[in-house]
């Protein structure tokens, strides 16, 4: 464990003390290295000359890019040229002092820049040292540049979106975020190893690997099985999103004890002792029967208000947008957003903590990702560079 900054304290947390190198941009390393500040982790972003590239994505906001905020809360800020010399000094001097480094490159980049973990593994024992890739280390495709969209693609999780035959892709960056709590899942494993090794070790985490655990429960191929099984799982369009008289109602009616409430509580109480559909299997293969009479009677209302009238008997929700959620109540009372305030944004709400550890009121507020540079002379301070040297490095372009 490392001393943190002294004026950038981090929230109480089973990683309070860890001292990690963000090295990574878009969304799944940085969001790993976002949900372990969020566990008390310091968490140092650093990035190239020209930025991450995520905060040049489109936003509607016009100082910073949205989606880089979202997936960068809680860290500290530093901007590095690791292709100078100098640069690369300044990261080997950060090492000494981390717990663990996390970057995005492929796997022949680190080697070329000497910040591969065999280097860096002789500079600290300690380090954890994780790289996460588009398809792992080894194979055809590991030089290959990997994206969400990309690997859903080739993994069959657009297969299974719309209609059979007419693929779809999920938006909202699913592979990349089941990949960033696999990052955190084994940094934070590693770490609680080191505890009783002394020495730390490689973590490897890639998109490929993140688009087939979020599939376990359909990667399961039987010998013999034919090949077009993948959309097995699928309820029947029982489960699903249904039109009501004003807006979609998504419905999850699986047990018998949900199927039984639902179709009393919509007026249809004979559907349920159906003994034709009495098992999810039979509902799914008469959904063509059954899924009519279901949308008819829930013209009846709004979906709110059936999502009222099914209360605690029926899993269901209102399809509503994100920015919904910020004075939902269930949201407020969890206290998962909270207010920040960014030096170029100005104040704004976001998601305060993925974790809680102990009584929701003992965690402070967590702090704004990082303006491009922020804390560049605040770290280098704390590392031991002199005033002179930082004007240096920063006339050298080595540091921005």
């Amino acid at each position: 464990m490392t001393q943190t900054l002294a004026d950038a304290a981090p929230a109480p947390g089973p990683l309070a003390g860890v001292r990690v190198l963000d090295l990574s941009g878009y969304i799944a390393g940085p969001y790993g290295c976002a949900l372990l500040a969020d566990q008390g982790a310091e968490v140092i972003k650093i990035e190239p000359p020209d930025g991450d590239n995520l905060r040049k994505y489109p936003s509607t906001l016009a100082a910073e890019g949205r989606a880089f905020m979202g997936v960068n809360r809680g860290k500290l800020g530093l901007s590095l040229d690791l292709k100078s010399p100098q640069g690369r000094e300044v990261l080997l001097r950060l090492v000494k002092t981390a717990d663990v480094l996390v970057h995005n490159f492929r796997p022949a980049v680190p080697g070329r820049l000497g910040i591969d973990y065999e280097t860096l593994r002789q500079v600290n024992p300690r380090l954890v040292y994780c790289a996460l890739t588009g398809y792992g280390d080894n194979g055809p495709l590991k030089d290959k540049a990997g994206y969400d969209q990309v690997l859903q693609a080739m993994t069959g999780i657009c297969a299974m979106q719309g209609p059979a035959g007419e693929p779809e892709i999920v938006y909202g960056s699913v592979v990349d975020y089941y990949a960033a709590a696999l990052l955190a899942g084994g940094v934070s494993s590693a770490l609680y190893q080191r505890e009783r090794s002394g020495v730390g070790q490689y973590v490897g985490i890639s998109l490929l690997r993140s688009a087939l655990a979020m599939q376990s429960a359909r990667l399961v191929w039987a010998e013999g099985e034919g090949r077009d099984v993948y959309r097995d799982m699928r309820s029947g369009g029982i489960t699903g999103l249904h039109p009501t008289r004003e807006g979609s109602l998504y419905l999850s009616a699986n047990t018998p004890h949900f199927w039984g409430a639902l179709c009393e509580l919509i007026g249809l109480p004979a559907l349920a002792g159906d003994e034709r559909y009495d098992t999810v299997r039979k509902r799914a293969e008469h959904a063509g029967e059954i899924v009519p009479l279901i949308r008819q009677a829930l013209r009846a209302r709004s979906a709110l208000e059936w999502e009222e009238c099914f209360g605690e008997r029926v899993p269901c929700a209102a399809v509503r947008q994100v920015e919904d959620m910020f004075d939902h109540p269930q949201v407020q009372a969890e206290g998962l957003v909270q207010d920040f305030s960014h030096p170029l944004v100005g104040s704004y709400r976001g998601l305060a903590r993925a974790y809680r550890f102990g009584a929701a009121a003992d965690a402070p507020p967590q702090r704004a990702a990082p303006a491009f540079g922020q804390h560049s002379d605040e770290v280098l301070a704390a590392s031991g560079y002199s005033a002179k040297e930082i004007t240096q490095l920063r006339s050298n372009r080595a540091v921005l």
